[in-house]
């Protein structure tokens, strides 16, 4: 596996990088990296990122790569809205993750947000991180890197504290930051904090939130804007693919974003996005479009899920919903991308298949 720390750094368009490389497997996790280079240059890389990523109000769009299988393949699992120590099936939830994960040989996971209830951590001491993490997702599948982002109810406690290093030396599986990319030379993972975008956050008197790092929040946003349309635009991966704490389309108990439908879908429309996944609505759902590509999956049922609050939606375009608890599998390759919804049980609920033509233009 190769890190590569890429920062872009808005207001002098200046670019540092730092690399580090290990003999790993395809198939390797960080803990395989922590074999191969010793945890305190991986310490180290991340303390840079979490360093440059805290005090400024510009975004930074880290770029992280990840190797394909041997055979050019990928595969992992998404889940979202699961940290609740245990409870409202979220080990059931857990154990058949690691059941589909085996047989799929996953290389990595990753998280949409809202990690930990309901108040995110208090501290990156806050024994919650492992009673809800590390406790739970105990399965040799699911020793592989956690690509996470965060959501509200992160954002409700200490939010810095997903994202300080010092949780890798509790747990190396986990990688949260606010904004970046995983590049695996067939696809590419763009993550995006899309909390500082919802306008009731910074106005609802029921809770707080903390906002340090995203102030002010109008120069975030347009750096983040900016960085995220100069990196998509620039990619040459075959599958693109955003992932997003909230929603763009959905008929959960949240709905659509407004929020993101009129700041962040113009770029992902304009730069060819084949996938929008988040977490947020407490459910599974696949959700097409009338005028464009882009196909919409939300997997948010990690735990507590929303049964019967669901809103009407398109039928034209609503191609799956279940409001009970699962996650998400994905399969990709150089021409196909595969994607399954599993229940509780791990059974399949829903299947869709998409292929691209190899000698077609990127």
């Amino acid at each position: 596996m190769v890190i590569t720390n890429t920062m872009a750094h808005n207001h002098n368009h200046q670019i540092n990088r730092g690399r580090i490389a290990g003999a790993a497997s395809s198939s390797s996790s960080f803990g395989n990296l922590k074999r191969v280079v010793g945890m305190p240059l991986v310490v180290v890389l991340f303390s840079i990122i979490f360093f440059f990523t805290i005090p400024s109000c510009f975004s930074q769009l880290t770029r992280l790569e990840h190797q394909v299988k041997d055979d050019g393949s990928l595969s992992l699992l998404v889940v979202g809205d699961w940290g609740r120590r245990g409870h409202f099936n979220q080990t059931i939830v857990a154990s058949q993750m690691g059941r589909i994960g085996k047989e799929l040989d996953i290389d990595f996971v990753v998280s949409t947000g809202d990690n930990f209830y309901d108040d995110g951590l208090k501290g990156p001491h806050d024994p919650a991180f492992e009673e809800s993490f590390t406790e739970v997702y105990t399965a040799e599948s699911l020793q592989k890197p956690w690509y996470t982002i965060l959501g509200n109810h992160d954002y409700r406690g200490d939010a810095v504290a997903q994202l300080n290093p010092f949780l890798r030396k509790v747990d190396s599986r986990w990688l949260c930051l606010r904004n970046f990319m995983v590049d695996t030379e067939i696809a590419t993972f763009f993550f995006v904090d899309t909390t500082p975008f919802v306008d009731k956050y910074y106005t609802e008197e029921s809770h707080t939130y903390d906002w340090r790092g995203v102030s002010p929040r109008k120069a975030y946003l347009a750096n983040l804007l900016k960085d995220l349309e100069t990196a998509l635009r620039e990619s040459s991966s075959r599958w693109k693919i955003v992932v997003g704490h909230h929603a763009i389309r959905s008929a959960g108990h949240h709905g659509d974003t407004e929020e993101l439908i009129q700041h962040l879908l113009p770029i992902l429309k304009a730069n060819n996005v084949d996938l929008y996944v988040n977490g947020h609505d407490h459910c599974l759902e696949h959700i097409s479009s009338h005028d464009s590509p882009i196909q919409y999956l939300t997997s948010g049922a990690g735990s507590k899920a929303w049964r019967g609050d669901t809103k009407k939606y398109d039928e034209r375009v609503m191609k799956f919903f279940y409001d009970g608890q699962g996650f998400m599998s994905m399969q990709l390759t150089n021409a196909n991308v595969e994607v399954l919804f599993h229940d509780v049980l791990g059974q399949v609920l829903h299947r869709w298949k998409v292929s691209k033509d190899l000698h077609s233009s990127m």
